[in-house]
């Protein structure tokens, strides 16, 4: 007989939000802007050249990320674009979140419409919630969209890998998540998530049992997960399966 739950710990972005390719797109562009602005130009056509090569070291910061292991901050990645780009992005996006409400930066980021009721459904069934993500982003910006949508007072612990020394698939980044909702034993945790890599493969190495969120948009890895959903409340099903064996 499978080992009881007790626990079920999420990804954020993908997973209980909606899939953003490049979640800082929006901050990007008042960045963008500032800086066009402050170059004297301020021109719409410099400022989309500045979007596009912003965004780029973002992607390339998350690949170098995911290759080490090492858990990055947003001060790590605005000084990185600092670096790539020859001017002080950093000054710039301190600049316009004094004056810009976070909403403003971000108003893709929206959860998933079922997360609300998936969470509750878990918690009725004695579940604890946990949540681990491989994010750059500070506690706040994450807790600001949670407390918006609700969702905050629905999960127990919420982990950040930007106050972590490691992410995702990091097996520390997992032990963590377990200690933070008082599971000793891994098989007795499921870890949700849409990235193959991160969240799969790094949740079975761990000894936690994974669920696939399918995302067509993320990479491929050769990898099994124990089940595999595609909309977050057919978790629900899941997990009552489980329960039963």
């Amino acid at each position: 007989m499978s080992a009881p739950l007790e626990a079920v710990i999420f990804d954020w972005g993908g997973t209980l939000a909606e899939y953003a390719s490049i979640e800082l797109e929006d901050m990007w562009r008042l960045a963008a802007r500032h800086l066009a602005r402050a170059q004297g130009n301020g021109s719409r056509r410099e400022e989309n050249e500045l979007v596009s090569r912003l965004a780029q070291v973002e992607v390339e910061f998350w690949a170098t990320t995911s290759t080490h292991q090492r858990a990055g901050t947003l001060a790590d990645l605005l000084q990185a674009a600092t670096v790539a780009l020859s001017l002080d992005v950093t000054e710039a996006v301190l600049e316009e979140a004094a004056t810009h409400y976070l909403d403003a930066w971000t108003p893709h980021i929206r959860h998933e419409p079922d997360a609300a009721d998936t969470l509750r459904a878990l918690r009725r069934r004695g579940l604890r919630i946990g949540l681990l993500s491989n994010t750059h982003w500070p506690r706040e910006f994450h807790e600001h969209f949670l407390a918006r949508d609700g969702l905050e007072g629905l999960i127990d612990a919420r982990l950040y890998t930007s106050e972590l020394a490691v992410m995702k698939p990091h097996p520390e980044a997992f032990r963590a998540a377990l200690a933070a909702v008082g599971v000793e034993d891994p098989a007795r945790a499921i870890f949700v998530g849409d990235r193959p890599f991160d969240d799969i493969y790094g949740a079975r190495q761990s000894g936690l049992r994974a669920v696939l969120r399918s995302n067509p948009e993320v990479p491929p890895y050769d990898i099994e997960p124990d089940s595999t959903i595609e909309r977050l409340f057919d978790l629900v099903e899941v997990v009552d399966g489980w329960r039963q064996t």
